[in-house]
């Protein structure tokens, strides 16, 4: 098999368990009340979404996370950028319902209803989006897969590049991030392969350093704190 199944393409590809530990009664609740009014329809096969109709108001531009873990980068960007609009793909319910609840916290008290949630295969939303409808998108520190027969699951191939060559306009950023050294390889070996964005690292400090405007995660914190050595890339679509 080869580092990139061509047959994953066509169906839906989640791996794990969704669900995990039961959640507390108040997390069931809130998850279940604000899921609904947060969640992303798809359009039908063929169909196109159009991330303007998300929204009860019009937003400055779209953003988009694959895979976002517990939120806490999503929803950090979505505060420090209420004219944005974000969309955000995580298939795992724990990680959505942290969100949700800190979505349905804010926006209760008056704050920015503007992240939107697919709880599905990212995929799905890549292939749905119009042609340059994202200003930037995010793929940080996803599941490196690190059994060789396993690595054509990896959610950074060139694939997803493509797709989101397609949805980002020129001069608009993609950024990356990983702490695993064989995932670091397989991703540069993309990224230099995709000749629609450029790498914007310059010297060494450009991916081992976090940019300004990059919030932490409490994951990012821990591979740290371990010892691990996050790679961050921001591409520049040309």
């Amino acid at each position: 098999m080869s580092d990139e199944e061509p047959a994953a393409a066509s169906r839906r590809l989640i791996y794990g368990r969704r669900r995990g530990r039961k959640f507390s009664p108040t997390r069931e609740t809130t998850f279940a009340d604000w899921l609904p009014r947060l969640s992303i329809a798809l359009p039908s096969a063929d169909g196109v979404l159009d991330p303007a109709a998300l929204f009860a108001q019009p937003m400055k531009a779209y953003w988009a996370e694959v895979g976002f873990g517990d939120g806490q980068h999503l929803f950090a960007l979505a505060q420090a950028n209420p004219e944005i609009g974000f969309l955000g793909v995580e298939p795992y319910e724990p990680g959505v319902a942290k969100l949700v609840s800190h979505i349905a916290a804010r926006v209760s008290t008056g704050g920015p209803d503007n992240i939107r949630i697919l709880m599905d295969d990212a995929r799905l939303l890549l292939k749905a989006l119009p042609d340059n409808s994202i200003a930037r998108g995010f793929t940080l520190f996803p599941d490196p897969w690190p059994k060789k027969r396993h690595q054509w699951r990896r959610i950074v191939n060139a694939d997803t590049l493509s797709d989101w060559a397609r949805l980002i306009p020129p001069g608009h950023e993609l950024r990356l991030a990983t702490d695993v050294p064989d995932y670091q390889r397989w991703m540069l070996r993309h990224i230099l392969a995709e000749p629609r964005f450029d790498w914007l690292a310059e010297t060494s400090r450009d991916w081992l350093q976090r940019p300004a405007d990059w919030p932490a995660s409490k994951y990012e914190q821990k591979a740290i704190a371990a010892g691990r050595t996050p790679h961050y890339y921001r591409l520049r679509r040309v």
